[in-house]
């Protein structure tokens, strides 16, 4: 079995269909996006509908969950709140409702073993996960999920942590990626039928998928979004 994982595709539409072909290509059994469809990007209606055509499993994210039920309380700083409100205006009921009905975690059985995809932690897709936690805590939260894999989305940056037969990975950001490089993030899982006993089943794989931005810069600039993000998008991080 071939699982492509896709996250933080942030209303990126052109790196979506750049994503989806390049997973296409490597003959996935299936995709999971885990969070974040929503937020930064100009195409919110049109990644919610394709991702919804396509039936791809999806997970809650922080900027859906802002989005879907908008939500009371201290609003976020710097231009995501900016852009998060800008989404709600561009959402109609029917993409609500696909934001509304999202699972907030996604369990599947690949690679001989339980895998527990989400958004931030376990327990709450708006809390960044700390990719440094210690080994033993860690290994708790292995133990606590009764996971042998797990998918954390959040950090847009690619990652990828082994203890022991467990896995941690972070997909990185198919929309706004921050690990230096342009272009769309993704992780494909591969099941290894005849792993060595004490050995983890499943072998991993990112891509960096290369994509025409020049349409998101136009719409990023048409609807008069943070110029900031065009910077993010042609460069892979935030300039300074």
């Amino acid at each position: 079995m071939r699982i492509g994982i896709i996250a933080d595709i942030h209303a990126n539409l052109p790196a979506l269909e750049a994503a989806l072909t390049a997973l296409r290509e490597e003959g996935v059994d299936q995709v999971l996006a885990i969070g974040d469809m929503v937020g930064y990007g100009p195409h919110p209606r049109q990644v919610l509908r394709l991702l919804e055509r396509e039936g791809i499993a999806c997970v809650l994210g922080s900027a859906d969950i802002r989005v879907a039920f908008n939500l009371p309380g201290e609003a976020r700083s710097g231009i995501s709140e900016t852009v998060l409100q800008w989404t709600i205006t561009q959402l109609g009921k029917r993409e609500l409702n696909f934001l509304r009905n999202l699972r907030s975690r996604h369990r599947m059985d690949i690679g001989g073993g339980r895998l527990l995809a989400f958004h931030g932690t376990p327990d709450d897709p708006e809390v960044k996960f700390d990719i440094d936690i210690p080994v033993t805590d860690l290994v708790r939260m292995f133990e606590q999920s009764r996971a042998r894999y797990m998918v954390a989305a959040g950090k847009h940056i690619p990652y990828e942590r082994r203890v022991g037969q467990g896995i941690l990975v972070d997909p990185g950001s198919v929309g706004l990626t921050l690990g230096g490089e342009p272009g769309a993030d993704v992780l494909l899982l591969e099941e290894i039928p005849q792993a060595q006993e004490g050995q983890p089943a499943l072998k991993v794989r990112f891509l960096k998928v290369p994509y025409d931005f020049g349409q998101v810069l136009f719409d990023l600039a048409a609807w008069e979004l943070p110029p900031v993000l065009s910077d993010v998008i042609r460069q892979g991080r935030f300039p300074g």
